[in-house]
């Protein structure tokens, strides 16, 4: 790849959480080169929409956008996203219709109606002790991305079929393949779609990778003061940002990965990774940076 194929960089916090804006959303970008990255409209709380519409009208040219998601569920362990119900959409862009089709009466595209369907809500672990009975028990079960590149970086991943306990990721995946889906089209979504020659591409990222990247370790990857962001950032070779004291790890961590794509996204390993298939790609998707 051209190292100048892009020339910004963007990384969304992500959060499932219920209600409209979020505290928890936090968008972050860069310029090719090692300029800081910079958060985009400071101390405004983002909507989910407002982020979909943001990735779709409004980034700077040639932009790679990582996002804190994950962007299917798991599918080549059991050959299917829900196995034994005929109706299983068969690969991702067909699950996130699915999502979409059945939440979308959901507020701030939400997804509670999609995994209170009674055959979809089998293969979850839900509050108040509802577990499916093909949740499978343990952590649940784990797309390649997550079984593979992600454990062999020391990260702990969670099953995107859980939605609860404080490292829940479902909420967040479901409410994300929603905006997926309303992407779709409009910009490539990586690896569901090739890498093209030009334009936006966005990505699913994992930000404890680009902590690992800068030197952390998995269990102690948030940054939660400036002194600390700073030292990562200068350990990818990214000049600091402004700022001292106390800094929420909601905007650390989409600063940091926004500076870490930066160095890796003109690495062709890190966009064919050795475990991903043609498969998996069309069904369960890869966390950049994953090798």
């Amino acid at each position: 790849m051209s190292p100048d194929r892009f020339r910004h960089f963007a990384a969304i916090d992500w959060s499932g959480a219920a209600g409209e804006r979020h505290a928890g959303i936090a968008v972050a970008l860069c310029r090719a080169g090692e300029s800081a990255p910079r958060i985009v409209r400071p101390g405004h709380r983002w909507s989910r929409a407002e982020v979909r519409d943001w990735i779709a009208e409004d980034m700077p040219p040639e932009t790679l956008v990582g996002l804190d998601i994950s962007g299917s569920l798991a599918f080549e362990d059991a050959g299917a996203y829900f196995p034994g119900w005929e109706a299983s959409p068969g690969d991702a862009r067909a699950l996130w219709a699915l999502v979409e089709d059945f939440s979308a009466t959901d507020p701030h595209l939400s997804a509670g109606s999609f995994v209170d369907h009674p055959e979809i809500a089998r293969h979850y672990r839900r509050h108040g002790g509802r577990e499916g009975d093909l949740f499978g028990g343990g952590i649940g079960r784990l797309r390649v991305t997550e079984r593979t590149g992600q454990t062999a970086l020391g990260c702990r991943p969670t099953s995107n079929f859980n939605l609860v306990g404080a490292s829940q990721v479902g909420k967040a995946s479901l409410t994300g393949m929603r905006v997926l889906h309303r992407l779709d089209g409009h910009i490539a979504l990586w690896p569901y779609d090739p890498l093209p020659e030009r334009g936006h591409v966005a990505v699913e990222i994992y930000t404890t990778i680009a902590a690992i990247a800068a030197g952390r370790p998995a269990s102690r990857s948030k940054l939660r003061t400036f002194a600390e962001l700073n030292a990562a950032l200068s350990a990818i070779g990214s000049k600091p940002v402004r700022g001292s004291g106390p800094i929420d790890d909601h905007r650390s961590d989409a600063l940091l990965a926004a500076a870490w794509l930066r160095t890796v996204a003109h690495d062709a390993r890190y966009w064919q990774p050795a475990a991903m298939t043609e498969g998996i790609a069309r069904t369960e998707g890869w966390t950049f940076g994953a090798l």
